[in-house]
């Protein structure tokens, strides 16, 4: 076999070149298999059979090393696709999956979320970035779809807490007590898009998404009245008996 003449060759002085690898390309196959005839016995050449294995290997390699060329070209293809409908949602409006919200000197700020099924009773549980508690919000009686719960930028004191990034943690139960499945999200405009190892993150604020977890793209004008928790077409004061609250009684 291969394996055997490559020691013979090696005790015999044949000139072959050190590889720089110990991963043998199709080349240093096919170096070695042209070696192995040049050094065969003529008094016991190689079996054919064994030999038209080999080259039955040596064909096996070579359309290995194709596939993994073709792989390379169609994942960098793949890459540059990413990136340009990553640049191309600059200024856009987007929601994407996540439980992070930016406080600004612009507030109220919105949790939004999305629930499975009807709820009695929902809560938003806010935390700093340290994972400190920070102030707990409640909404009552909310169909399924999606929602907001509105945070004022206070703690459990009502004391105002400093600009920065939070999170938040939504919890729902239905009438009969039982525990609703809810889906927190993020919307934000694009400022700007980032590339790291292959992967397009776009930039909103302090707030960084990866291009996979966008749910849906929209023009900024058609969310600006969305976004405007005074809008009382959007969130009716009848609504609710506080105005910090979407759908409370």
């Amino acid at each position: 076999m291969i394996t055997a003449e490559i020691d013979s060759s090696a005790t015999a002085g044949v000139g072959l070149a050190t590889p720089q690898s110990n991963v043998l390309d199709k080349d240093a196959f096919l170096n070695l298999l042209i070696t192995q005839l040049q050094n065969q016995d003529p008094l016991n050449p190689t079996d054919s059979v064994e030999f038209t294995a080999q080259l039955a290997q040596f064909s096996s390699l070579e359309q290995l090393a194709n596939v993994n060329d073709n792989l390379l070209e169609l994942k960098n293809f793949q890459a540059s696709i990413n990136n340009s409908q990553a640049v191309s949602l600059i200024g856009k409006a987007i929601t994407a999956h996540g439980n992070s919200i930016q406080l600004t000197d612009e507030m109220p700020v919105a949790c939004d979320f999305n629930l499975e099924d009807d709820a009695i009773m929902v809560v938003a549980s806010i935390y700093d970035s340290t994972g400190e508690f920070v102030k707990e919000l409640k909404g009552q009686n909310l169909p399924a779809g999606q929602h907001s719960l509105f945070w004022d930028g206070t703690d459990k004191n009502d004391n105002q807490v400093a600009n920065g990034i939070y999170t938040f943690e939504i919890l729902a139960a239905d009438v009969n007590d039982r525990k609703v499945r809810t889906t927190p999200f993020f919307n934000g405009t694009v400022d700007k898009v980032t590339f790291e190892k292959d992967t397009s993150f776009l930039i909103s604020g302090d707030h960084k998404i990866a291009l996979g977890d966008v749910i849906q793209v929209a023009d900024p004008k058609e969310n600006e009245k969305i976004d405007d928790p005074a809008s009382d077409s959007t969130y009716p004061a009848s609504q609710s008996s506080n105005p910090l609250i979407n759908g409370g009684r």
